[in-house]
């Protein structure tokens, strides 16, 4: 059974920075494309960046976050990472780990087949 498992959300302050953490079981993380994204309240789900499952500097961002955030992968720990730099209120969101074998730019949540349970990250002003 597959799992991906979020780890790492939490309460910060504007400018801070966080690390969220993607734990993957029941499927070898470097047969798979991994994106993140993210839900607001009151808001729809939204791409935040992926990582190509061929290549670690493979990677795609979403304009909002571009500059901010990076995706790195471990395929020995089969765990990806999202390091959150110069955090805004508005990346408050609940964030998701998705794994994908489509091809493509990969910024549509249909392209991924499975999903973690996600993690909150709230950032005050």
């Amino acid at each position: 059974q597959v799992q991906l498992v979020e780890s790492g959300g939490g309460l910060v302050q504007a400018g801070g920075s966080l690390r969220l953490s993607c734990a993957a079981s029941g499927l070898t993380l470097s047969n798979y494309a991994m994106g993140w994204f993210r839900q607001a309240p009151g808001k729809e789900r939204e791409f935040v960046g992926r990582i190509s499952r061929w290549s670690a500097s493979s990677t795609y961002y979403a304009d909002s976050v571009k500059g901010r955030v990076t995706i790195s992968r471990d395929n020995a720990k089969n765990t990806v990472y999202l390091q959150m730099n110069s955090l805004k209120p508005e990346d408050t969101a609940v964030y998701y780990c998705a794994a994908s074998q489509s091809l493509g730019l990969l910024i549509r949540d249909s392209s991924y087949a499975y999903w973690g349970q996600g993690t909150q990250v709230t950032v005050s002003s």
